[in-house]
């Protein structure tokens, strides 16, 4: 087994994937909890899948998809959010008209671009194998600009997550807050494309730390749980997906979602002795 990993790090696409895996895991950590904890999950979708616009868009003329991709990431990640800020509930409705708007803008670009678009599924699918050292540098830079931004606001968040209201009397700016927290997960999208593509990019955001607030109450606790996770899921999806030959942010989103079946069934069954046993306890 160690001389099978020795052979998987001395290939520099695996060692680019390994570190791509690190790096994304670090920021959908950080920014997968605030989505789960803030219940927001179809927003970070809405963003996932209206960022192919910009996909589509750079095609069109020429750019670096990953760059349109950020840029219609955040156009949309404010978009959204200010559009649930104002409507609440209501939002659901138009946040999906905008998913569908960005989708459809991008595959109509797409169409309109001359050449061979061999490389397109990648980012709706992932390609962790091709994620090149730029790749890598943007992955760093927003994996630590999430951890500067929950180091420097996390009470601010706490109350964000939890109790708007109380947030609000505390004087916690929420509004922009909020802004900025959506335009993290907007550029989280970006990077975590790389490693699972645009269509399944909200599991890797949502699946780990969901699995890590089933059994921890504090946010620093699921943030670095569920970092670990994410890394464990990539890294376990990764090598599966090598030796397999199969998809690899396919395989990464199935390792964690059997993940997060077999954790629900487990803190089913601790409940259920937890019960049974406070019942005898109460009976004798």
């Amino acid at each position: 087994m160690i001389q099978f990993l020795t052979t998987l790090w001395s290939y520099g696409f695996m060692r680019n994937a390994l570190l791509a895996g690190v790096l994304v895991s670090i920021a959908c950590g950080i920014i997968g909890t605030l989505v789960v904890l803030n219940r927001i999950a179809f927003i970070s979708g809405g963003i996932a899948h209206a960022a192919y616009g910009g996909v589509g868009i750079a095609y069109f003329l020429g750019v670096d998809p990953v760059l349109g991709a950020v840029g219609f990431s955040l156009l949309s990640s404010l978009a959204m959010g200010l559009v649930h800020r104002k409507e609440g509930q209501r939002a659901d409705t138009i946040i999906g008209v905008m998913w569908a708007i960005g989708m459809a803008i991008g595959i109509i670009f797409l169409s309109l671009s001359p050449g061979y678009k061999a490389d397109l599924m990648s980012y709706l699918f992932g390609s962790i194998l091709a994620v090149s050292t730029m790749d890598l540098w943007l992955m760093a830079g927003i994996a630590l600009l999430s951890l500067v931004f929950m180091l420097l606001f996390y009470w601010q968040l706490l109350a964000l997550s939890f109790d708007q209201t109380f947030a609000t009397v505390r004087n916690v700016p929420v509004g922009p807050l909020y802004l900025a927290m959506i335009t993290l997960i907007g550029l989280t999208v970006v990077i975590a494309m790389r490693v699972v593509g645009l269509i399944m990019v909200i599991a890797l955001l949502t699946i780990p730390p969901a699995i890590a607030n089933l059994y921890l109450k504090d946010m620093r606790a699921i943030m670095a749980l569920s970092a670990a996770l994410s890394l464990l899921f990539c890294t376990i999806g990764l090598i599966i997906s090598y030796v397999l030959n199969f998809p690899s942010g396919a395989v990464i989103i199935l390792v964690a979602g059997l993940a997060y079946v077999l954790a629900a069934l487990i803190r089913l069954l601790l409940l259920r002795r937890q019960v049974s046993e406070e019942g005898i306890t109460v009976i004798g």
